[in-house]
């Protein structure tokens, strides 16, 4: 009798610590968004975002959303004028990336293991969307975490978002000859179970 209760118990610890329809939540200290400008040329330099919000629901419908006032670039005049200026985060306050994923693939993998995703997703800015085909490298940390990379950066075309413009007002501000309208993007996401 004290064998089968026993057994019951554990087996119940088993499916709580790898849960099968759980509902996957980012975990914003641990990741980061992050993306490069150049400017006059040959002049790269690699900013991020310090505030992002996530979840994978349990069917596979994955959110992030950014918030575009977390811009930092290490210069706080620079990251108000594209607070300002650029992302016109008064009436624009997020970017949102959405996509559909499997994720049995990624819970079924052992802790440390990994899995290379050709994932298709949707960039919103501002009041336009843009479709991408993302190649991502998931890791399963451990039997409650799961890490999602970019493996090449997504390169967003300013002009796309209908961007263009405020980009030539920065750089007419910040006296350069010319920035860059690609923009490259890479993430490191953590996701956890709950």
């Amino acid at each position: 009798m004290h064998r089968s209760i026993r057994t019951t118990f554990f087996a119940l610890l088993g499916a709580l610590a790898l849960p099968a329809h759980a509902s996957w939540y980012l975990d914003n200290e641990s990741s980061r968004i992050s993306f490069i400008s150049t400017k006059a040329g040959n002049l790269s330099e690699v900013h991020r975002f310090l505030t992002l919000h996530g979840k994978i629901a349990d069917n596979g419908k994955a959110n992030l959303r950014v918030e575009l006032e977390s811009v930092s670039t290490g210069v706080p005049l620079r990251d108000q004028r594209l607070r300002e200026q650029f992302f016109d985060i008064a009436k624009f306050p997020n970017a949102e990336i959405s996509a559909q994923l499997d994720l049995r693939p990624i819970t079924d993998l052992a802790p440390g293991a990994q899995l290379e995703l050709s994932l298709p997703l949707t960039v919103k800015l501002k009041d336009k969307s843009q479709a991408f085909n993302a190649e991502l490298l998931a890791t399963r940390l451990d039997d409650r975490r799961f890490q999602v990379v970019t493996l090449a950066p997504l390169v967003l075309q300013v002009e796309r978002f209908g961007l263009a413009d405020a980009l030539e007002g920065l750089r007419k501000i910040a006296g350069v000859p010319s920035i860059s309208l690609s923009v490259p993007v890479g993430a490191v996401l953590i996701f956890t179970a709950r």
